[in-house]
């Protein structure tokens, strides 16, 4: 029987944890090890024998793992850690900063390539699988509009983002699409849509003692590439509020082309998720792309690669003359 695909996690929160769920579904993969900044004394991961190490001692485990799945935050983790791992190990990871993901994918590859690793950015469903059906559609119906709705839902990055700043104890973010800009999409209206125009969103702050509410709430609503371009509500509740009312993290979204083919005909193209746990969901698309980034590094393919790079017959476990028996 040929060997398991050898999976490490780099950080061990949520979208971590998820992935060891995710790992347990995989017939051909093994969860080697857990890379954590805290003390791993103190990590307690779903499987009680899965040994957890600090992140500092990664390089001594270069031969233990065939592919790292990096669970650290878009913001401030991975831009320092993914180029950083990227030269030990074949990486996959969640960069969700859309308008950074160029330059991130530069620093990827100037680490993958010269180490011939094989390193997987922005992979989960957006971007990922929203970023492939954003392809899709507009190649398909050449002449239409894309749209993208998220939520409602709790944004993981967003979330993040604002748990960073300083006098802010724990948040959420959610974003709220319009039913009326949908409903217009769907009926093939093609309505030209401002950012604002599109969603809302909402978050929800537990402070630290003393911190200064409106110097937060500035903070946010003005945040570059997260809060600026949208109409953002900023409410401030109490730790126990925030457990008993914000502790799922539901999400979901549709990406639709509305395009039209011959002398006019309207056609329009969905793709939508419903998802009870996001960073679940997630968790599941990075660990379906770790045997991809397996693969390619095995074939020589190294360097940063993104969704629109990876054939998806790669992403099973199945072989190519299964999947045509079975899915084509």
């Amino acid at each position: 029987m040929e060997s398991k695909i050898r999976i490490g996690i780099a950080g061990y929160g949520n979208l971590g944890k998820g992935v060891e769920y995710a790992i347990a579904q995989q017939p051909d993969m093994e969860l080697v090890g857990i890379f954590t900044r805290r003390d791993p004394g103190t990590v307690q991961p779903v499987g009680a024998s899965v040994p957890v190490h600090h992140l500092n001692t990664v390089e001594a485990h270069v031969n233990d793992v065939d592919v790292m799945i990096l669970c650290g935050g878009s913001r401030a983790d991975l831009p320092e850690q993914g180029p950083m791992l990227a030269k030990l190990f074949s990486t996959v990871d969640s960069f969700d900063t859309h308008a950074k993901i160029p330059e991130y994918f530069e620093a990827l590859d100037e680490s993958a390539k010269p180490a011939s690793k094989t390193a997987i950015l922005s992979v989960g469903w957006d971007p990922g699988l929203f970023s492939l059906n954003r392809l899709y559609g507009e190649t398909v119906l050449a002449d239409g509009v894309t749209y993208t709705f998220w939520g409602k839902g709790l944004s993981q990055g967003h979330s993040d983002a604002v748990r960073r700043i300083e006098g802010v104890k724990n948040a959420v973010q959610y974003t709220i699409p319009s039913e009326r800009a949908i409903a217009q999409v769907r009926a093939g209206e093609q309505p030209e849509l401002s950012t604002r125009q599109k969603h809302t969103r909402e978050c929800y702050v537990v402070l630290d003692e003393g911190a200064d509410s409106s110097t937060v709430k500035e903070t946010i609503v003005t945040m570059p590439d997260y809060f600026a371009d949208y109409d953002t509500t900023v409410s401030f509740i109490s730790e126990v509020e925030m457990a008993e009312n914000h502790s799922t993290m539901p999400h979901g979204g549709f990406v639709i082309r509305s395009g039209k083919t011959g002398e006019g005909t309207n056609q329009v193209m969905e793709y939508s998720l419903t998802l009870d746990s996001n960073p679940e969901f997630t968790s599941s698309v990075l660990t379906a792309y770790a045997r991809a980034a397996y693969k390619l590094d095995k074939s020589g393919q190294h360097g940063a690669k993104t969704v629109f790079d990876i054939p998806p017959g790669l992403l099973s476990v199945k072989t190519a003359a299964e999947l045509r028996k079975e899915l084509l």
